[in-house]
């Protein structure tokens, strides 16, 4: 059978035949779990339903779906290459019952599918059972033994009993759980079977011979893992399935490996066509590197950087296309070091000098675009970023590899010198105990002594030598290497690496704060444990009800409970406790938090008739909500009692705050914005998040470069336009199914929606939409799927101001932007610095000065537009080079600068500073006693100062600082100031907290540096 034949009757028997729901594969990014790097099991989309949390229109399900393990907990990285079941990436075929069937039937359906179906032997299948944790409460599995007993009629010598290291299954540090029993088969010949069952000898289940191999995992999930690594049974039973599509193919495919199916043979032709090599599909004895071995065996080093090479494509186009970009952190992290594991066993072993990986990207499409369309959406997008990747790293590679050399050669003569060879030390001139002479100093020795018989003559002395930390630190710090490659190839040549010095270097270098992750006094409010809501449900509490929450009007509600981080207290709260809880309603107007929109603050006020069993409250109770979070259904109002008293069982009055309807300001623009983004810049244009608060919107797309002032001006038009033409804002549930064939459509990939969807759409009805969902006039019209709040008209917006554009990651990029009164007042000040440049360039060259100094000023206005600031900073930079150049032709010689005038002309253009004068300018062309020079004539003017001054000359920057003593004592330092100003010219320097110097590197960055000058010194008023 094909690869596509074995998936579709795994997902045909369990749909089909066992009434389970189809679910399409979540992508491989998660969008909605921060806990996860990436999607690393089947289970994970469902991991709402285990806890709780949520409810599905099934009980049963079944899928195939991708995951990556390359980090975190889960990690297969190292093994990729040697191991012949082993890959970054791969397929898990999966059954799931919510509820529904247990171990029984999750037993009986594995064994029908793989005996009847497929055929399989039933005497080489062995499966394994919990054996057991006393100190966490959890019995032996003998139930699910006895079950395999009963239905598939196994003997004991294929049940086996293993610790939780094999059989209890966790998908993270916390988070759903349970025992599980595995499926192995035994491949072996059956001369060697009949030979240990005849000696009494098991089969090695879980063991190193790759011909037994475990192929499928039932998992019944009954537990949560707490964070303090605690069980808590979960409300209700489910079973999770995972099975390894590839191993499932190479049993019934009769390959020795996964590397032998289908799926993998075109990957093979094309690197072979690259590299001018064939694939035999030779392993090693083992999975860790055998340095020896692999130098001798041509073919095998081909293998391993082959298999390496495939998996790791699959790896990075499947994260890629699901919206991940490589990046220096996080999940980014990974897919970079992924890429540049691959490239390095491609250039090294397979010498493909020049960019190649991005060239298997269409490969992959073709091999796996029908099970996975999303694949063929855009393949070029990630062909681009790949190859950017390989261009990059490919840069600093060559010169990494040097150093790897140098480090080697320095580590293995280090230690042969020093403790096996004395001649050695004397024929390189010595030194070799501590790292005081050059690299140079040292290539001699490779004629002295050759690096291998070095590495054999430490061996028999039992010596392992190690590339220090500082070498492996350098090398991810400046040539890009990470710190697995470094020690790989350190082990194929039979060394080590200081691991424990780099992660201190690493620790040190980045100022990592070991945050302990608990607030409150480790009380998580915004979040309902299992047993919580097993809880909730038993006292018969029901998901609130927030139908109200698109009108901002105060409703009655009755308090049902609160939770204060422990448990559901039962006593009456008290304001003067003064702590934050979150209550839970019955019903309510806010909105909780969700879909980048921040949940609404306001307040819950009680009257005065509840007897708290003390005498009548003089006054109503007043809560504030201070955010609105929802989990599993139930809106958690979660702030402080300001006054009086609040009980479960109290009628309120629930209130949203007034800053609601400055949010839907920003949440109906941004929905605009996004629509104004893929006119002008092109449908690449996909959201790749936001944030909707009452001050601004944040959305975050899919674009390779900055965007330029015109497209920011076409983008602000767009919008602007929209909200002058007053479009009603309609807002509908629809079919998800029907929704999704409207033309124009925007909705965020991967993000899981509902069955019936609630459709925003700016300036046409919905049923319109619905009536005629195919017509190409709606593309014009901003369409989205939202639940979030938003305003009835557009123009009730004012006004859009984009203040803020920027680079999130590589190919993703943001921007920041004010709706409201907040763009109205940006936009009268962006007309106001237009005017102030207009006037400055009409000015007199003598008075540039002053036109600056109003420029700088301007320049620091809270909420400038963006186009406005980069026409500043033009403008500003122009006038300075102008004003520099008459400067110059009226002074002549710089010898002959007045310097008493200049001090005059500065003084002019001071900026006050609670009495103190700051002053921060450039004096072209003077020398560095001239500019000392004018400070002084400064200084003896004034009592109370703040003098920065530099000038640039023959390529280089001073900067020369004076602080009074007063402006000292406000924080202001001159060593501090002068620093930061010669940063920004790519220089340094410092001193005193009353006098300093520092030089810089680039006088084209003089402008900038002055700019920051001032705002350093801002801050010290």
């Amino acid at each position: 059978m094909t690869s596509q034949e074995i998936r579709q009757q795994f997902i045909d028997f369990f749909v089909q035949k066992h009434g389970h729901t189809f679910v399409p594969s979540s992508p491989v990014v998660p969008m909605d779990d921060p806990t996860l790097l990436f999607t690393n099991a089947g289970m994970n989309q469902f991991k709402p339903i285990f806890l709780g949390q949520e409810k599905r229109t099934y009980t049963r399900a079944a899928n195939t779906q991708k995951c990556i393990r390359a980090g975190g907990k889960h990690n297969d990285l190292d093994d990729v290459g040697r191991s012949r079941r082993h890959g970054t990436f791969f397929e898990m075929l999966g059954n799931w019952s919510f509820g529904d069937y247990f171990k029984r039937g999750a037993i009986e359906m594995a064994w029908q599918l793989l005996t009847e179906v497929w055929k399989m032997d039933p005497t080489r299948l062995h499966v394994t059972c919990f054996e057991g944790d006393e100190k966490n409460g959890v019995p032996r599995d003998t139930e699910a033994a006895q079950l395999w007993k009963e239905i598939a009629g196994l003997s004991d010598h294929q049940i086996h009993y293993f610790a939780a290291k094999d059989n209890f299954w966790e998908m993270g540090d916390t988070g759903p759980c349970g025992p599980c029993t595995e499926i192995n088969i035994d491949r072996r010949p059956q001369s060697e079977i009949d030979a240990d069952r005849a000696a009494g000898r098991r089969a090695p289940v879980n063991g190193d011979d790759p011909r037994v191999m475990e192929f499928w995992n039932l998992v019944f999930i009954q537990y949560n893992r707490n964070p303090d690594r605690s069980l808590t049974p979960l409300p209700a039973q489910h079973v999770d399935t995972g099975m390894g599509f590839e191993r499932i193919c190479s049993i019934l495919q009769d390959k020795s490996d996964m590397y032998g199916i289908d799926l993998f043979h075109p990957f093979w032709q094309v690197l072979s066509d690259l590299s001018g090599r064939k694939y035999a599909g030779t392993y090693p004895k083992t999975n860790a590197p055998d340095p020896a071995a692999e130098a001798a065996d041509a073919q095998l080093r081909t293998d391993i950087a082959f298999r390496v090479i495939a998996d790791h494509i699959r790896s990075l186009t499947f994260a890629l296309t699901d919206g991940a970009v490589p990046s220096n952190e996080g999940r980014g992290y990974v897919l970079r070091r992924i890429l540049r594991r691959a490239v390095r066993f491609g250039r090294q072993q397979l010498e493909l000098k020049e960019p190649f990986l991005h060239k298997l990207v269409p490969v992959l499409v073709d091999a796996m675009g029908g099970a996975f369309p999303e694949l063929r959406k855009n393949p070029m997008r990630v062909v681009d970023l790949i190859r950017e990747e390989e261009i990059s790293f490919g840069k600093t590679l060559d010169r990494g590899l040097v150093l790897f050399e140098d480090a080697v050669t320095w580590a293995i003569g280090r230690d042969y010198a020093k403790r096996v060879n004395s001649e050695v030390t004397a024929a390189i001139g010595g030194g070799f105990s501590e790292r005081s002479i050059e690299v140079k100093d040292i290539t001699g020795f490779h004629s002295v002594v050759n690096l291998k018989d070095a590495i054999d003559s430490l061996r028999t002395v039992g010596i392992v030598s190690s590339i220090p930390a500082t070498d492996a630190f350098k090398l991810h710090d400046t040539y890009g290497f990470p710190i697995d490659l470094t020690r790989i190839m350190a082990e194929e040549r039979g060394m080590t690496v200081d691991l424990a010095g780099y992660e201190k270097l690493m620790e040190q270098a980045k100022e990592l704060a070991r945050a302990g992750g608990k607030t409150d006094e480790g009380k998580k409010l915004s979040e309902l444990p299992p047993a919580i809501l097993a809880d909730l449900a038993k006292q018969g509490i029901k998901p609130t009800d927030d139908s109200a929450k698109f009108s901002a009007e105060p409703i009655s509600a009755q308090v049902l409970a609160i939770w204060n981080g422990d448990d559901l207290g039962s006593s009456p709260i008290d304001a003067g406790d003064d702590e934050q809880i979150a209550i839970i309603l019955d019903r309510t107007n806010f909105y909780a938090e969700m879909g980048g929109q921040v949940g609404d603050t306001g307040t819950l006020t009680a009257p005065t008739s509840l007897d708290l069993g003390d005498k009548a409250r003089a006054s109503a109770s007043v809560f504030d909500v201070e955010t609105t979070k929802i989990v599993g259904g139930f809106i958690l109002h979660i702030g402080r009692l300001r006054s009086g008293k609040i009980a479960v069982g109290e009628k309120v009055t629930a209130a949203v705050a007034d800053k609601r309807s400055l949010t839907q300001k920003n949440h109906t623009t941004t929905h605009l914005a996004n629509w104004a983004l893929r006119e002008v810049l092109g449908e690449e244009v996909q959201q790749k998040g936001s944030l909707v608060d009452p001050e601004k919107l944040r959305f975050d797309f899919s674009h390779g470069k900055s965007m330029s002032d015109d497209e920011l001006a076409r983008v602000e038009t767009l919008v602007n336009q929209r909200i002058v033409e007053k479009l009603a804002v309609y807002a509908e549930t629809a079919p998800q199914e029907k929704a999704l064939k409207i033309h124009g459509l925007r909705a965020v990939f991967g993000e899981k929606y509902p069955p019936m969807v609630r459709v925003v759409s700016v300036g046409v009805p919905v049923k319109d939409l619905l009536a005629d969902p195919t017509h190409q006039k709606w593309r014009q019209y901003s369409i989205e799927f939202c639940g979030g709040t938003h305003l009835g008209n557009s123009c009730d917006a004012e006004k859009f101001i984009i203040t803020a554009e920027e680079s999130v990651s590589k190919g993703i990029r943001r921007i920041v932007a004010l709706t409201g009164p907040a763009a109205v007042s940006a936009s009268q000040i962006a007309d106001e610095v237009e005017r102030a440049i207009s006037q400055a360039r009409q000015a007199t060259d003598s008075s540039i000065p002053q036109q600056l100094a109003n420029l700088q000023k301007l320049s620091n206005s809270e909420n400038l537009a963006l186009r406005t600031k980069r026409h500043l900073h033009t403008a500003i930079a122009d006038l300075q080079s102008k004003y520099k150049a008459w400067e110059k032709s009226q002074r002549g010689p710089a010898s002959k600068l007045d310097l008493g005038a200049i001090a005059d002309n500065l003084l002019q253009q001071a900026s006050d500073a609670g009495g103190a004068k700051i002053i921060v300018a450039d004096i072209p062309d003077a020398t560095n006693e001239q500019v000392l020079g004018i400070i002084d004539s400064l200084r003896k003017r004034l009592t109370s100062y703040g003098i920065l001054l530099a000038t640039a000359s023959d390529g280089k920057v001073n900067f020369v600082s004076v602080v009074s003593d007063d402006l000292i004592a406000k924080g202001l330092k001159a060593g501090d100031w002068v620093k930061e100003a010669a940063k920004v010219t790519g220089g340094g320097g410092g001193g005193r907290p009353n006098m300093a110097q520092a030089g810089g590197k680039d006088p084209a960055k003089l402008p900038d540096a002055l700019v920051a000058a001032r705002a350093f010194a801002e801050r010290f008023k």
